[in-house]
């Protein structure tokens, strides 16, 4: 069974010295272009509904990720233990009718809270830096 961290010793095996050229001359800026290019993908398969080729290409997207952060860990920029972190404490903060006292009821009020928590973390964001 192939798992998340069968995904990051594929991309540090393709960065590597054995690996494959081409992935090891990739940088940052040039996963930009790729993640655009796997968006429009994944936009076309939901149009389409294709759920296969969605299937798909949510997986280009997420090694797309997964190479990133081996790039960025190389660069000494962040790590995917980073961004692993990051996410969920965003995802937690910002419903905090499911992990804090607000209470939501019904779609429309759970993202009219998401929005006003993630304007205030904004804000707090900005004032802090």
């Amino acid at each position: 069974m192939t798992s998340f961290k069968t995904l990051q010793r594929l991309a540090k095996k393709l960065r590597s010295p054995t690996g494959c050229t081409w992935d090891r001359s990739r940088t940052i800026e040039d996963m930009a272009e790729s993640m655009e290019e796997e968006a429009e993908e994944i936009q076309e398969a939901f149009k389409k509904k294709d759920w296969k080729n969605l299937r798909e290409e949510l997986g280009d997207v997420l090694f797309n990720i997964v190479l990133t952060s081996q790039i960025a860990e190389e660069e000494g920029k962040f790590t995917m233990k980073d961004v692993l972190k990051d996410i969920d404490e965003k995802i937690r903060s910002r419903h905090t009718w499911v992990f804090g006292k607000d209470k939501a009821n019904t779609p429309e009020e759970a993202l009219e809270m998401w929005n006003r928590n993630k304007k205030a973390q904004k804000e707090e964001s900005q004032a802090e830096g």
